[in-house]
């Protein structure tokens, strides 16, 4: 409530939002940067004083300015704080008004009195964990009007309330985004103050080995949808004095938690100011998809397909990512965690290449990029041969349709690409039991039934098959996706134009990933830029104590992964 209001006590009737009157000022002092104040100063002479006379519209919660802030503060101003009501009643009343209380059913407001003083404690019910808050009543249920000094809510902080983190709050708007977001308030009757307890108890299910990142060997935790219990994931893994977690708020209604993870020794402190900034300039109503959402506010990706943040549900890769100088990004509500910057190899990577030998890692990589290669360039390679069999080398006269389908190849190809995405799709929305069944009605029935009836031919749904397993092999959900739609523009390129088709669709798609960058990282590193020694660790799973700096991309502060004076037996 603004000094207008409170000195002229207007109060609109129950239920209606309090009016806010604007307040003329006859003098506003502006704050200019050093460059400007200089030429300020140089035209003093000049000019007269009409900008101090002039009057400036104030408002109760944003201050437009007529002059111009220093940079630093641009966009950076936040409303001005609204008092807590000092009186019981009234902070009743703004409750019923603000959050609903007494009509939504989980806001909860226990009222008592202790030691001759009148409290309420403000909470909502699924969050507040009834041990701690047990505990607190408890206590305060022997206090005596003598055990308060004038100062009661200091005293109930100091001495009275058994809580570990309690702090003081005089803001109404920081006090109702606190208790939404699971703490509970503790107010006493004539304080301007509340106490905010942290006593938060969210739903939340137990860690489970991600589906998307299994491993043979290795951890079996996983990402969940609490954000304390993810960052704590990390933290037990990297017990490093200088590992940051930086939160924040995004989403005017939301208030989703947001928080930035870094080695503060490592990490390139511009990537990092370079991400904060991008977060905090999200205006967005909410986030209530989370991580993609954000993803897609603060990358700027335009049409492109191909994913230029890398996800991940496994705190060891998270950690390991860390060690490497990225950032990564969690946020509440979801059990994926967002790393940054990331390149076109960082997503055709997976954990179990380094949870085997170096020499079983490289050859599980190997079949990785060959199976990936397959299900982008097999498909339009055959096509052309069947297309024009002429253009087979010696050897290869083998490829090609032996009979040709009631349906030209184009279109079988196109047919069965899509029959692919919606059985995928399918096998999503299906119940788990019910999905092998339709797996095999989907490869016996479909599949034999399309070629005994002369639709489709036996090397289309080979060719496709191979296709598939290649995209699925990929371990970016993201990126597979963005190979199949590069396959199918391949398809397309080489039924419409042949050869020229495939070398022109192929060219630009190259050119596209070369131009890509993610936060300010060309997407195509270490290929180009050229970096021979990180190419030949992305072709070769190397051991452990031979990989001893980190990439350049990431420009870390400290190269040398070994401590020093530790040459980690590698002699």
């Amino acid at each position: 409530m603004s000094d207008y209001e409170q000195e002229n006590g207007h109060q609109e009737g129950e239920g209606k939002r309090r009016t806010v009157h604007p307040i003329w000022l006859d003098e506003f002092e502006f704050d200019f940067d050093k460059e400007e104040q200089e030429q300020h100063r140089s035209h003093e002479g000049d000019k007269d004083r009409e900008k101090e006379e002039t009057k400036v519209h104030l408002s109760t919660f944003s201050i437009p300015m007529a002059g111009r802030r220093k940079r630093s503060e641009r966009g950076q101003q936040k409303p001005e704080p609204v008092p807590i009501p000092e009186h019981i009643d009234d902070y009743i009343d703004l409750l019923e008004q603000e959050v609903g209380y007494k009509k939504s059913f989980d806001v909860v407001v226990r009222e008592m009195t202790f030691a001759d003083k009148k409290t309420a404690l403000f909470f909502m019910n699924g969050f507040g964990k009834d041990v701690i808050l047990q505990d607190v009543l408890k206590r305060l249920t022997y206090l005596q009007a003598d055990d308060l000094n004038t100062h009661a809510l200091e005293s109930f902080l100091v001495n009275y309330i058994p809580a570990v983190q309690v702090v003081k709050e005089s803001d109404w708007n920081t006090m109702m985004t606190n208790v939404l977001a699971g703490a509970s308030a503790f107010y006493v009757d004539g304080e301007k103050e509340v106490l905010l307890i942290d006593a938060k108890s969210f739903p939340a299910r137990g860690p489970e080995e991600p589906t998307l990142e299994r491993v043979v060997r290795g951890s079996r935790d996983g990402f969940v949808e609490t954000l304390m219990t993810n960052v704590t994931l990390v933290r037990r893994r990297l017990r490093d004095k200088n590992l940051r977690y930086e939160i924040m708020r995004v989403g005017e209604r939301t208030q989703t938690d947001v928080c930035i993870a870094y080695i503060d020794d490592i990490v390139d402190k511009e990537l990092v100011e370079s991400i904060r900034d991008k977060i905090q300039q999200v205006k967005l109503d909410g986030l209530p998809l989370a991580d993609k959402q954000l993803e897609e506010a603060t990358v700027k990706r335009g049409w492109s397909p191909f994913p230029l943040v890398r996800y991940s549900e496994r705190p060891d890769t998270v950690a390991s990512h860390l060690l490497e100088g990225n950032v990564a990004v969690f946020v509440d509500t979801t059990p994926s965690v967002m790393i940054l910057p990331t390149t076109f190899f960082d997503h055709i990577q997976h954990a179990e290449e380094n949870r085997q030998a170096p020499f079983i890692g490289t050859y599980l990589r190997w079949v990785r990029f060959i199976g990936i290669f397959a299900s982008l360039f097999l498909l339009p390679i055959w096509f052309l041969y069947a297309l024009d069999p002429g253009l087979k080398p010696a050897g290869l006269e083998f490829l090609g349709a032996e009979k040709a389908g009631r349906l030209p190849l184009v279109v079988q190809f196109l047919m069965a690409e899509l029959g692919i995405d919606l059985l995928r799709m399918a096998a999503v929305h299906t119940p788990t039991p019910l999905a092998t069944a339709m797996s095999l009605i989907s490869a016996i029935l479909i599949g034999d039934i399309a070629v005994s009836t002369g639709l489709f031919i036996n090397e289309v749904i080979l060719y496709m098959a191979i296709a598939g397993i290649g995209m699925f092999a990929t371990p970016s959900y993201e990126l597979g996706l963005a190979n199949r739609i590069v396959r199918l523009v391949l398809i397309v390129a080489v039924a419409t134009f042949k050869v020229p088709g495939l070398v022109l669709a192929s060219a630009g798609i190259i050119i596209m990933l070369v131009m890509e960058r993610s936060f300010n990282r060309p997407y195509m590193w270490p290929f180009i830029p050229f970096d021979a020694k990180g190419l030949w660790n992305i072709i070769l799973r190397p051991p452990v104590l031979h990989n001893r700096t980190r990439p350049n991309l990431l420009k870390p502060q400290q190269r040398d992964k070994m401590p020093s004076g530790n040459n980690g037996g590698t002699h």
